[in-house]
């Protein structure tokens, strides 16, 4: 069940097997179905999660209008870090776009891992880092691209998404309506 998280840690700050068992300890194992929540909006966010297997997304919904900010694949973590990191209630909603199994870390054990463990914190820092890199990218992207370099950034940075997510959940990721992007890969379709 933890193959992957090891795998993904081990590609960013090598452990030994020893350190491998010590941060298994901390771990818990979660499976969602399809369409189950992780987390909703209210709620206090108390886990990291790391996907092993299947897809999540994380969204807010604004006047009747879901707006999604991360899907999560395998090898991927979500959380709604500012709720997990601060106690506050959850601004978003977490769920399962497919069956799904989870490697959780709790508040009180990622306290515990980053006084316990150096490179569990060097780990999380980088994925931190990626985290805020990948909000910065975006956040351009929304803001200097049209729409069509944007939907082409999308679909060449992340292709397992685009071939999993539904069409409407991509336009709710770029913030446009699912006419809009269906008018828009339309009009690339004809192009070709």
């Amino acid at each position: 069940m933890y193959d992957l998280f090891f795998q993904k840690f081990n590609e960013k700050v090598p452990l030994t097997n020893q350190e491998q068992e010590q941060i298994k300890a901390y771990l818990t194992p979660k499976k969602l179905r399809k369409r189950q929540y992780l987390l909703q909006e209210g709620d206090v966010c108390k886990t990291i999660a790391f996907v092993e297997k299947g897809a999540l997304r994380e969204y807010a919904i604004e006047n009747g209008s879901e707006h999604i900010i991360q899907f999560a694949i395998e090898g991927w973590t979500i959380s709604d870090l500012l709720s997990f990191l601060t106690g506050e209630p959850a601004t978003y909603n977490i769920d399962a776009l497919e069956d799904a199994e989870l490697v959780l870390i709790s508040r009180s054990a990622h306290e515990e891992l980053l006084q316990k463990q150096p490179k569990y914190e060097t780990y999380i820092r980088l994925l931190i880092t990626s985290a805020y890199i990948a909000l910065q990218r975006r956040l351009t992207s929304n803001i200097s691209l049209p729409i069509e370099e944007r939907y082409t950034t999308f679909t060449e940075t992340y292709p397992d998404i685009a071939q999993r997510v539904p069409q409407h959940m991509i336009a709710s990721f770029m913030g446009v309506t699912p006419e809009t992007l269906s008018r828009i890969r339309k009009k690339m379709a004809d192009r070709k």
